[in-house]
């Protein structure tokens, strides 16, 4: 167990009195204005039922082995695919149509539910969940319609850590045994990458998006901080310290701020090679960047490094990071 991974989660089941079945279904009806949406939970739950304490420190019971799935942020997405549960409704990624670009081939004919900005509440009925994982949902008038739907669980807490969703995915899916597989590989990988650094051990490495609008740097407290921190790796400037959103926009006469040993650069549509690199090329201030004189820019797919992540979005960072570093 890493000394981020939150300890094994204890997963209670029971049987689920048919009195309960009856009060899920009248919520669905009350939500919905028909209890079709409800069949598929009803089904569901009287196999059992199990209790799982949320991000928010909520009990939610849920179905002991829920079949439809509907996941409200990129991070329930990448954990549920992780875990090997297709869902069968999604909201869009950051900047995306659909899912993150990642994602897609994954991803492919799931119905897109809502988006970044929060869950078209019609969509996730007509999708009939039997569970619905609704990342860092932090309005409660949304939450209390979700979970007249079917139960809802906040799978994302404050600090935002992608490990302890995960296991907490794992738990809600009765997964718990691949989420813990997944993050003992995910620690094999690490070690084995770390110590094939080499003299790029500890290296200063930073991170930024670009779009039409300016660049923005990614600081502590988010997705992509972390997997670095899990490297050894340091930051330059403000990516050193705790942002107080995602990301940081950086003006261009601030552009030394994504200065560094190593610059990955993207935007959020794009899988690398978009002409991003070009495009800075052209500024006098990009030129003058020692990362820049180094040549040790890459390119890389935004909407994995520079939005909310997860765990496969972790594994392939650290792929992306061998092939840029390990020579």
């Amino acid at each position: 167990m890493t000394p981020n991974q939150s300890p094994t989660p204890r997963r209670t089941v029971r049987p689920l009195a048919a009195v309960a079945v009856l009060g899920v279904l009248a919520l669905t009806a009350t939500a919905c204005g028909s209890s079709d949406s409800g069949t598929a939970s009803g089904d569901s739950d009287t196999k059992g039922a199990a209790t799982v304490t949320d991000a928010a420190g909520t009990e939610v019971t849920v179905p002991a082995d829920p079949s439809r799935v509907v996941v409200l942020s990129e991070m329930d997405l990448d954990s549920s695919l992780t875990l090997g549960v297709k869902p069968v409704g999604i909201t869009a990624g950051r900047g995306q149509k659909g899912a993150p670009a990642y994602l897609t081939a994954k991803a492919e004919g799931i119905p897109v539910v809502g988006a970044v900005t929060g869950p078209d509440i019609e969509k996730v009925v007509q999708a009939a969940p039997d569970v619905i994982l609704a990342g860092q949902m932090t309005d409660t008038q949304v939450l209390a319609q979700l979970r007249k739907i079917a139960p809802t669980l906040v799978t994302i807490g404050n600090d935002k850590d992608w490990k302890k969703s995960l296991s907490l995915t794992g738990e809600v899916l009765g997964k718990s045994n691949e989420a813990d597989a997944f993050l003992a590989d995910y620690d094999t990988k690490v070690a084995a990458l770390k110590a094939d650094l080499g003299s790029q051990a500890g290296a200063r490495v930073s991170v930024a998006r670009y779009s039409p609008q300016g660049s923005a740097v990614m600081q502590q407290g988010v997705f992509i901080s972390d997997v670095l921190n899990d490297l050894g790796f340091t930051r330059p400037g403000i990516q050193a310290e705790k942002g107080e959103g995602h990301s940081t926009p950086i003006s261009e006469e601030n552009l030394a701020e994504i200065d560094g040993d190593w610059l990955f650069i993207g935007t959020l549509t794009s899988t690398g090679g978009s002409g991003v690199v070009d495009h800075l090329s052209e500024l006098p201030a990009y030129q003058q960047l020692g990362v820049v004189k180094a040549g040790h820019v890459t390119e890389i797919d935004g909407s994995m490094w520079t939005s909310l992540g997860g765990a496969e979005a972790a594994v392939n960072v650290l792929a992306d990071l061998r092939k840029a570093m390990v020579k």
